[in-house]
């Protein structure tokens, strides 16, 4: 039997190893969640808002020791793990609210005496989820599919396994009937067997471009519905207009939350030339402020990167771009999953830092003419997530968000999801939508009803 391990990426220390489900125990799982669906499904409404304001007040009173692990597992700054199950709780909490309302039978008028859309469950709804984000990824999925009647199963990565398990013991804990959650210890090989099974009746997954594919690829074969929510490639615009100290604060923020591991971060720097220079030297003035180390200490800003290879690989694209002409002006270089906070000039659009996903602590600035160049760097990707532009001329931009063809468009303000506003991409940053009333009404059978007398 297979085990998976969790290995504190600062140390190296060995947590935990945890035993891979058998193909018989998987199946068993399966079936209990179909089961408990068949009972979870007619608890009225108000009793599971009732469970779900329960699972936001375990998050709260447990948030030391879940934000802990997570910082053990997987290298998270503890503050922001701190951070991450509070707003955990905040969606459990949004969802707990307005999931009646967002659900609520829709009446139109027709030649029918009566007719109106009907929005019902679907069924076990499976997860497959990564491990940047180890709770809230899975909270954003969970708390409105859970409110809508559904029932969850989580595939979480290898590398986060007792994460899953704290976000079982939270719904367990608020009162939500056995199986109606459940955090499978299974290995992505397992997935597409886990499609084929009818219990299961569709698949949301967060993680990488080919992990997409595949997941999408074996819904298809089995006519599933599918949402991903897959890398981003984030600009970050500044305009000549911007308010330069502000903004070079902001964007520090922007691209190293998280140690740069966030599909929303921001990984381009566009940034008008009047005004290069400047924001270059304000931005390597905060970035410098920042405190890496053991993530543990709650001064720390930058921990290790999640593991050893991932840093590897942001290596090797940064070397590429630099034998293309780039120029390291600050950090630059790693031992073991330390990477340093890395600022780069002298890039242009074909670079590898430029075109691919920059999974880590690295920022590249490109200079933009004007703002219409501005807009064309901003845009010259395959991906599709978000893109933050600052300025002080808000019409302008208002103007042209068509030109944007990304799912969020942030004013000075960097890319953030929240539960009150749909979060999603276009292009190889996937599609659907989570959060706020699209994101429960992805896995919903919206069912036509037509009476006549």
């Amino acid at each position: 039997m297979s085990k998976f391990k969790s290995i504190n990426p600062y140390d190296q220390q060995l947590l935990e190893t945890f035993d891979q489900l058998t193909d018989g125990e998987l199946e068993q799982a399966v079936h209990n969640s179909e089961q408990a669906f068949l009972e979870w499904r007619e608890i009225p409404m108000q009793q599971k808002a009732k469970c779900m304001h329960a699972a936001a007040e375990v998050l709260k009173n447990n948030k030391q020791k879940y934000a802990r692990d997570i910082t053990l597992e997987m290298g998270k700054p503890i503050s922001e793990a701190i951070a991450e199950i509070e707003k955990c709780a905040w969606v459990c909490e949004y969802y707990a609210e307005n999931a009646a309302d967002f659900l609520a039978d829709n009446t139109i008028e027709t030649d029918a005496d009566l007719s109106f859309v009907s929005y019902e469950s679907l069924g076990p709804v499976l997860a497959v989820m990564p491990w940047n984000y180890p709770f809230w990824q899975v909270f954003r999925f969970a708390a409105p599919n859970l409110m809508a009647g559904n029932t969850g199963i989580l595939k979480h990565a290898s590398n986060v396994m007792r994460s899953g398990l704290n976000i079982e013991a939270v719904f367990r804990q608020a009162g939500f009937p056995a199986h109606v959650f459940q955090s499978l210890r299974i290995d992505h090989d397992q997935v597409a067997e886990l499609l084929k099974n009818p219990a299961i009746k569709a698949v949301t997954l967060t993680g990488s471009e080919q992990a997409g594919r595949s997941v999408a690829a074996d819904a298809g074969q089995q006519l599933k519905k599918s949402v991903l929510e897959l890398g981003g490639s984030n600009a970050f615009v500044v305009l000549a207009d911007a308010n330069l100290e502000d903004t070079a604060e902001l964007a520090v923020q922007a691209r190293f939350q998280n140690t740069g591991q966030s599909c929303i971060a921001a990984k381009r720097f566009v940034v008008e030339t009047q005004i290069y220079d400047a924001f270059v030297e304000r931005f390597i003035h905060h970035v410098k402020q920042l405190k890496v180390g053991d993530p543990t200490d709650e001064s720390t800003d930058l921990g290790p990167m999640a593991r050893a290879d991932l840093a590897e690989d942001l290596m090797q694209l940064l070397q590429q771009s630099i034998n293309q002409g780039a120029q390291v002006i600050l950090g630059g270089q790693h031992e073991g999953p330390m990477f340093e906070p890395t600022v780069v000039t002298e890039v242009n659009p074909d670079m590898p830092i430029m075109q691919a996903e920059t999974f880590g602590p690295l920022a590249p600035i490109i200079r933009a003419n004007d703002r219409e160049h501005a807009i064309e760097l901003a845009t010259d990707t395959d991906f599709g997530l978000g893109v933050t532009v600052c300025t002080q001329d808000i019409d302008f931009v208002k103007q042209k968000l068509h030109r944007f063809p990304d799912g969020a468009v942030f004013v000075n303000e960097l890319v953030k999801s929240d539960p009150r506003l749909p979060f999603g991409g276009t292009g190889i940053s996937g599609y659907g939508r989570e959060l706020a009333k699209d994101g429960i009404m992805e896995f919903i059978n919206k069912k036509t009803v037509y009476i006549k007398h």
